[in-house]
């Protein structure tokens, strides 16, 4: 049995890439996992590189845990209020959310022409606007909807799909800022809810081979590169640990993690990234 059997965990923006491999983590431990996405198994494709919600929770319960589709657009407050009520209605708890749903990322296969961007001014408004939007804002919306629910319980752990981008000058304006938020909000976040003995933190992944990085895998150096179940044998290890507190409010990286709470990932490999497994 594993060490989330019981547990019920809802994954935004589960479709593909690393919200898929968080949600085949947890499926891996026994959880039961609701999954969200754009992409119904019968829909049309929101991005060129397939995937559903459908699809990842057939895999969620193949691995041992129970995999739950809900075709969710997290721009959409009142359906994100659905989606929470509805975990909550047919599990009767809800003991984890992973904020990983997120958007600005479009102009990577839309046909923009982005390598003549030179500088934040050359870039489209819009793309602040879908990095905060169904990002940032997002992450916050599907929280404030999950938290009264742990804060009943008392117990939960919320985490926010990062990126040390939050950390560089380098990274994009827009992708820069929107990480930055969401690491700080976090830390807001983890103070209103220790006492109700909820944690709250930021998960930063490694380089990542997910759908668009493989698809343009000349341009990248993956030698030392992770999974997306790695990410989420990450999550995994946090939800399982009786002390996650001890994190709450922190940024915490999955392959320090790995070597903390000793996990692999799928092939057996062990990635190496540098520091401590939390940092303030």
């Amino acid at each position: 049995m594993g060490t989330l059997a019981g547990r019920v965990a809802l994954v935004t923006g589960a479709s593909r890439g690393v919200g898929k491999g968080i949600a085949l983590g947890l499926g891996e431990q026994g959880a039961t996992v609701y999954v969200t996405g754009r992409a119904a198994a019968d829909g049309p494709a929101t991005a060129p590189f397939g995937g559903s919600v459908q699809q990842t929770a057939d895999e969620v319960t193949a691995l041992g845990g129970r995999g739950i589709g809900v075709v969710c657009d997290h721009v959409d407050d009142a359906r994100t209020r659905q989606v929470v009520e509805r975990v909550v209605a047919e599990s009767g708890r809800l003991d984890l959310v992973v904020n990983n749903v997120w958007g600005g990322y479009e102009h990577f296969w839309d046909g923009t022409e982005f390598w003549q961007e030179a500088g934040f001014w050359t870039e489209p408004i819009s793309r602040w606007d879908s990095m905060f939007g169904t990002g940032v804002r997002a992450h916050y919306v599907t929280s404030v909807f999950a938290a009264p629910t742990m804060v009943a319980q008392g117990s939960g752990l919320i985490v926010n799909v990062s990126s040390d981008a939050a950390e560089k000058v380098d990274a994009g304006v827009s992708y820069g800022v929107a990480k930055s938020a969401t690491d700080r909000m976090v830390a807001c976040m983890a103070h209103d809810l220790r006492t109700h003995g909820v944690a709250a933190v930021s998960l930063y992944p490694g380089l990542v081979r997910t759908e668009a990085v493989l698809r343009a895998a000349e341009f990248f150096d993956l030698s030392d590169s992770e999974s997306p179940q790695f990410i989420g044998r990450a999550v995994a290890a946090l939800a399982a640990d009786p002390d996650v507190l001890r994190y709450s409010g922190q940024v915490v990286r999955s392959a320090a993690l790995g070597r903390e709470y000793g996990f692999t990932d799928v092939d057996g490999r062990r990635p190496g990234m540098g520091g401590p497994a939390y940092t303030g």
